[in-house]
């Protein structure tokens, strides 16, 4: 089945579980590659994917759209390795979830209504219920804030892909502000040392990476987008931290706390909730 042919919203669906399922994965090897290393191989993979799709004429981009473009790649890389950083000490479940405070936040701004409190008010609850309060909760606090960063350079990455895309093909601004974000994976990737382990297998699994996380979801989210409103595909995509969650506990064996899911529900509740009562723009 070709991925133009499949219905948007089984194709948002698909997207997600491919996204989630691609950070499984890249938590898999992270004994080997290392998060930085990870990432490097993910982003590397990805944008050469990308520009055998779209093949970018360079000479036609403009000095205002290479500025957008280099804003734009430079949060893509540090989104991704702050998150990828946060996989190596928390759970694939949380980590979405906390990362997912940056786009909620985003969301509420642009609206004045009363009830965005409440949305506020449940996410905050939902960070509450997993915050290392006592000596006994096993949430690593750098953890924790890698993916808060992760998710402010994901409220920047919505800010800026907005405004890029009412410039230029959107195929396009992404591949190439792929090459952007390598400039900031790779050289996390060389500090922190396991490039050297990288053999016909690890790229293998790069590949599955890079297609799983990037590729195949980009793909079917751009179809998507082509059929539906943007609001039912955000109210869709609120459910990214409870199909994190159960990736994490179906490929990485993470079971969560009763309190975390409690916390991840909250949070999507909260996103899906926001995205209702945004006011029309059309």
């Amino acid at each position: 089945m070709k991925l133009k042919s499949i219905p948007p919203v089984p194709a948002v669906l698909m997207a997600i579980i491919s996204v989630q399922g691609g950070a499984a994965i890249a938590k898999g090897i992270f004994p080997v590659m290392g998060a930085a290393g990870t990432v490097t191989l993910r982003i590397a993979i990805s944008a050469i994917i990308l520009l055998a799709i779209h093949r970018p004429n360079f000479k036609k981009i403009t000095g205002s759209q290479w500025k957008l473009i280099a804003w734009y790649g430079l949060v893509l890389g540090a989104m991704n390795t702050s998150f990828y950083l946060s996989l190596a000490r928390i759970p694939l479940g949380l980590a979405v979830t906390l990362e997912f405070i940056g786009p909620l936040l985003l969301a509420v701004s642009t609206s004045k209504k009363t009830l965005d409190f409440l949305w506020v008010l449940l996410a905050a609850i939902g960070i509450a219920l997993i915050a290392p309060w006592s000596s006994n909760n096993n949430i690593d606090l750098i953890g924790a804030a890698l993916a808060l960063l992760a998710g402010a350079f994901w409220a920047a990455y919505i800010i800026l892909g907005g405004k890029l895309s009412k410039t230029m093909d959107g195929g396009i601004a992404v591949s190439i502000g792929l090459v952007v974000a390598s400039f900031v994976a790779v050289p996390a990737g060389i500090i922190e040392g396991n490039l050297h382990h990288i053999s016909p297998t690890i790229l293998f699994w790069g590949l599955g990476i890079a297609l799983l996380s990037s590729a195949i979801p980009y793909s079917l989210e751009m179809n998507a987008l082509k059929h539906i409103p943007a609001k039912t595909f955000s109210i869709l995509m609120s459910l990214e931290p409870a199909v994190a969650a159960f990736c994490g506990l179906l490929f990485l064996s993470e079971r969560l706390s009763v309190n975390e899911w409690v916390a991840i529900v909250l949070v999507v509740a909260a996103s899906a909730g926001s995205t209702l009562t945004k006011p029309k723009k059309e």
